[in-house]
């Protein structure tokens, strides 16, 4: 199964959920491609919303991590929601969970910007 990206505004906030698998190759383009096109684009607030995610290879939590550093160097923010159980793991064990501001909902990552 492929990725599939659906970008959407939610109060302000640009959320790019995400379904299927994201692994190197053309699926970890597309996602570091969606996300540097939002940036370019002047979105300030992205959440990524990876509840239907059935599988991420170790390579795209460089994507994650280029796509974060991007953002924040035009003064946007990144937000994460929805990780599974394996990629809370891997984030902990890499301790990228320090890097990512990660939401439970995508609801009460589109509230955060607003705190």
């Amino acid at each position: 199964m492929s990725l599939r990206m659906t970008n959407r505004e939610v109060n302000g906030a640009s959320v790019l959920a995400l379904d299927g698998r994201i692994v190197l190759g053309a699926e970890g383009d597309a996602l570091r491609e969606q996300l540097q096109t939002l940036v370019r684009e002047g979105k300030k607030k992205i959440v990524i919303n990876l509840h239907n995610i059935e599988y991420i290879d170790s390579a795209v939590l460089g994507t994650l991590v280029a796509a974060h550093l991007n953002a924040t160097s035009q003064g946007a923010s990144l937000k994460l929601c929805h990780l599974g159980i394996k990629l809370q793991e891997v984030l902990q064990i890499t301790r990228l969970a320090s890097v990512f501001q990660v939401c439970n909902t995508e609801a009460l990552a589109v509230a955060s910007f607003s705190v």
